[in-house]
């Protein structure tokens, strides 16, 4: 396959644009828990991921909006309120997600 440009850059093979998007430490889990929750606030995702920093949330939810897996609510109240849910793209990968995750599972029971 030849080289290809989506939203303005460079790629050499279509896995590499899906792992760019998804890939990662926390993009994955981040989208497996509004898979399981629906809709989630900003602090129940933090909650939820205890590991994960405030700005590491922040940064990885923004590009999973830009990217359009996440969309995002904001309420106009005080103190504010934001919530999260998957798009209809964040649901399609959900799919490969879960292989994944399976794929991981599987490799864990092995080493046991």
């Amino acid at each position: 396959m030849p080289d290809f440009i989506y939203n303005g850059k460079i790629y050499y093979n279509p896995v590499q644009l899906v792992m760019e998007q998804i890939g990662g430490v926390w993009k994955a889990p981040i989208l497996w828990r509004l898979k399981e929750n629906k809709v989630m606030r900003y602090g129940e995702l933090r909650k939820d991921i205890p590991h994960i920093s405030d700005k590491m949330l922040t940064v990885q939810l923004r590009e999973l909006e830009e990217d359009g897996y996440v969309e995002r609510k904001v309420y106009a109240v005080v103190p504010p309120k934001t919530e999260y849910a998957l798009t209809a793209k964040g649901k399609d990968i959900i799919k490969l997600i879960t292989v994944i995750r399976n794929y991981g599972l599987k490799m864990i029971e092995e080493s046991k």
